[in-house]
């Protein structure tokens, strides 16, 4: 532009060169005609005209001295002019400095990305002073060292660890005083010289400043040349400082969001990585979390749910739900352990338990709702399940299984034992004695036949009136020698028995008639959903039981194939084939009469 101050000087320029010529030319001229005087008077006849020569000659004369003493004033002007020059080419490039902080202080704040606020600052100090290299070191809260968080040249380039060549001496009384420190030639400068890194570096120009936030110095900018001397003025500290200031506050802005945004993505990962599902919920009902786990829990797509309506994305829990929320809500009321069991669209009826409490800020303002959603429905399927196997084996064995699984409790065909004992004479005993002395009776009788049986590794199946059924080798319990166990059991309450009868009115004195089988069933859970037993099933089963009915009070009867199992353990008596009912063939049938 014409009109630019630049411009204006350099006009300015050439009418004091012209006006310079002009003055030597007139002053030229005026020797000139004061030399034609000289020559005029010397030719001219005296008389009347020498008094107006030498008017003229004094005239000229005058004329001539004025015209050397502007010709003297001349370097006074030009010097004023220079000094005007350089004042103002310094106003004008302070104008251009506080200009391009403004813009850059924009820049600086238009982003909240660390590296890139970095890396914008260092730039722009190389830029505003003219330095050959730039650094910037924050303080670490937790060692209270400065660390190099961006080091740059002249050129915008990344400068390696090689180049780390600064004064620490300079740069930690910053750190500590607060205060920035210029020095226009470092190695005379008596503050500096003597320190070796000033010396082995050859540090010239320096300028260093503090960033502050809240009169806390929170890290440091150097900047230096190591050439030139005289580089950076208390212009370019001050401009620094004013920079720093701001630079100061945009680098804080950007870490406390990389550690808010730090903080986010963990606190993310934590939720998504939880089995609880949890859902948050703002004042006006909207979900602003929903973490995978409530995803995987109700069935529903995480990426549809925020952002929505609590009792639009839940209509399945809105029932319950509703009226919790707004007790929280309203009341601050909090729920724990709160059990549900709704049914879901895409896994049926669930049992979940919930958790809600209002969601806070640091004002204890309530912003709106937190719920933590529990999947008990497999817990509650293992507690049924497990309740089930402990009533037939010991709850210390059932309590040491981390999974159910390994009992195997579906349909299984495998070879077991299987073992019934019925009291004979029980119909008849019943009739003669009170129902409460029946049920005393009779249940110690089981209460001895099942110790026995538990002891053996057997598992007690069922009380079928008057009659045990308990099984051997099942997966519930696998055994190898299931059928000798079986056996075993058998004959040690038989001696139970006897023993028993010795401490009891003979009226009391009520014998087993047991039967025992080997052979394949097919073993599992039977029954309906709302109650099942663990049984086996099949042909065997029910020969033991035919066996069991033979028998007679005091009587072990095993069948040919229990028999093959265990006949070097044990002394029998081969009775005649019977015909047990239900069956056409005649079977072979053994007494057990003694245990090898």
């Amino acid at each position: 532009m014409s009109d630019t101050p630049r411009t204006k000087i350099g006009e300015t320029r050439e009418r004091l060169e012209a006006l310079r010529r002009d003055l030597t030319d007139f002053a030229e001229a005026l020797e000139r005609q004061h030399a034609a005087l000289r020559k005029l008077q010397a030719v001219w006849p005296p008389g009347s005209q020498d008094q107006a020569l030498r008017e003229v000659q004094a005239c000229t004369a005058t004329a001539a001295a004025l015209v050397q003493k502007m010709g003297q004033r001349m370097p006074q002007l030009e010097s004023l002019f220079k000094s005007a020059q350089e004042e103002l080419a310094a106003e004008e490039k302070e104008h251009e400095q506080l200009t391009a902080l403004y813009e850059v202080s924009q820049v600086v704040n238009s982003t909240l990305d660390l590296s890139e606020v970095l890396n914008i600052v260092m730039d722009t100090i190389i830029s505003l002073t003219g330095a050959e290299r730039g650094f910037l070191m924050l303080l670490d809260e937790e060692t209270g060292e400065l660390d190099f968080k961006v080091a740059r040249n002249m050129d915008r380039e990344t400068l390696a660890g090689s180049s780390f060549e600064i004064s620490r001496t300079i740069v930690n009384r910053v750190a500590v005083e607060g205060e920035p420190i210029l020095t226009t030639n470092a190695q005379a400068d008596p503050r500096f010289s003597a320190q070796a890194s000033v010396v082995s570096y050859s540090l010239r120009s320096i300028l260093c400043v503090p960033l502050k936030v809240k009169d806390k110095v929170t890290g440091v900018i150097y900047a230096d040349n190591r050439i030139k001397a005289g580089l950076f003025t208390e212009r370019d500290r001050d401009l620094l400082v004013a920079f720093a200031d701001q630079a100061a506050m945009a680098i804080e802005n950007a870490r406390l969001f990389e550690s808010v945004t730090i903080a986010k993505n963990l606190m993310d990962n934590v939720f998504a990585s939880i089995a609880s599902g949890v859902i948050t919920t703002d004042v006006m009902d909207k979900i602003t979390l929903f973490n995978r786990a409530a995803s995987s829990i109700l069935g529903i797509p995480a990426e549809q749910s925020i952002g929505a309506s609590y009792y639009e994305v839940l209509p399945m829990l809105g029932e319950s739900l509703q009226p919790l929320v707004e007790e929280v809500k309203l009341k601050e009321q909090e729920y724990i352990a709160y059990e549900i069991e709704p049914e879901l669209p895409q896994r049926g009826t669930v049992s979940l338990s919930m958790n809600l409490s209002p969601l806070k800020n640091a004002q204890d303002e309530t912003l709106g709702v937190a719920i933590v959603i529990d999947d008990l429905t497999e817990k509650k399927r293992f507690e049924r399940e497990r309740a089930m196997v402990k009533r037939y084996l010991p709850a210390e064995l059932v309590d040491r299984l981390a999974d159910l699984k390994e009992l195997r409790l579906g349909g299984t065909r495998q070879l077991i034992t299987t073992f019934f004992a019925d009291i004979r004479g029980f119909t008849t005993y019943s009739e003669q004695h009170d129902p409460e002395h029946v049920v005393e009776v009779i249940n110690n009788y089981f209460s001895m036949a099942a110790k026995i049986i538990r002891a053996n590794e057997g598992i007690v199946d069922k009380y079928l009136g008057d009659a045990v059924m308990a099984h051997f080798g099942t997966p519930l319990r696998p055994i190898a020698d299931h059928a000798l166990q079986a056996v075993r059991t058998a004959w040690a309450i038989k001696q139970a028995m006897d023993e028993y009868h010795k401490r009891v009115p003979p009226a009391d004195r009520l014998s087993f008639g047991m039967g025992v089988n080997t052979g394949e069933a097919v073993v599992g859970n039977v029954g309906g959903e709302d109650q099942m037993e663990y049984t086996p099933i099949g042909d065997a089963v029910n020969l033991a039981k035919r066996l069991q009915e033979s028998a007679k009070p005091g009587q072990i009867l095993l069948s040919q194939s229990t028999y093959e199992e265990i006949k070097d353990y044990v002394e029998v008596n081969a009775l005649q084939p019977i015909q047990v009912k239900g069956r056409t063939a005649f079977e072979q049938v053994y007494e057990l009469v003694g245990i090898k």
